[in-house]
């Protein structure tokens, strides 16, 4: 079993700033089984949505509404993969939950708890 940890939102003014980490943790073995880890949100009243994601290769993928402005990273030796928000809008203000899957064309095996971020106008 693998656990993911989100942390890093908060408030922020547009225009702003944000980096939010994801540590996994648990079975090591489950840890070296994940292929891909990605950055999901939700904001109130609409769906969850993909927001950026990394294989284990390191190819990315990003929504169009944050391309130019939001950066997924990892660091494998923490276990750790970041997703530095940049010009941040009010629109993305949202949950933002870090999920990760063993099989690169499936569903995601594992979420985190979820953290928030704001963005005024």
């Amino acid at each position: 079993q693998v656990q993911l940890v989100e942390s890093g939102g908060g408030l922020v003014q547009a225009g702003g700033s944000l980096r939010l980490s994801c540590a996994a943790s648990g079975n090591i073995f489950s840890i070296n089984n994940i292929n891909a880890m990605g950055w999901y949100r939700q904001a109130p009243g609409k769906q969850r949505e993909l927001v950026a994601a990394i294989t284990s290769g390191g190819s990315t993928n990003y929504a169009d509404s944050v391309k130019g402005r939001f950066t997924i990273s990892r660091d494998n030796a923490k276990n750790t993969v970041y997703l530095k928000m940049n010009s941040l809008k009010p629109e993305d203000t949202a949950v933002y939950y870090c999920a990760a899957k063993k099989v690169l064309f499936a569903s995601y095996d594992y979420w985190g708890q979820g953290t928030q971020v704001t963005v005024s106008s």
